[in-house]
């Protein structure tokens, strides 16, 4: 299993699109390993196939657009959105362990390109 967690810092990103790295997480029966990588530019369905092409089947995030949503379930990578700020490596053993708790939270934007042009739907950026 591969798992990518947007980051700003150590931290969960609160919102998927605007993450300057991600951490690549690979389990196995050998453990966890982690790599840090920066994602090419944010533009529709640029992140989804670049996660889909490291072999990724879950992204655990904060916010994420309905739309990149679609994206990541048309490669087949499941979504975990409204995981909270939280330093990445517990995000993950709270996951892995069954007990990451989590409220899925999708923003709606309004058609801009690199944000929300909204100000509602739950987004908190």
């Amino acid at each position: 299993m591969k798992i990518a967690v947007p980051l700003e810092g150590e931290l969960v990103a609160e919102h998927f699109g605007h993450a300057p790295l991600f951490a690549i997480y690979e389990i196995d029966v050998e453990g966890v390993r982690k790599e840090i990588l920066t994602p090419p530019p944010h533009e529709p369905g640029v992140i989804p196939r670049w996660l889909a092409s490291l072999g990724v089947n879950c992204i655990l995030c904060g916010m994420m657009g309905l739309r990149a949503a679609t994206y990541f379930e048309e490669y087949g990578i499941k979504v975990v959105s409204g995981v909270p700020p939280a330093p990445a490596d517990e995000v993950v053993a709270e996951f892995l362990a069954g007990r990451l708790k989590v409220s899925p939270q999708f923003c709606h934007h309004g058609g801009q390109a690199g944000g929300c042009g909204h100000g509602g739907g739950g987004c908190r950026h």
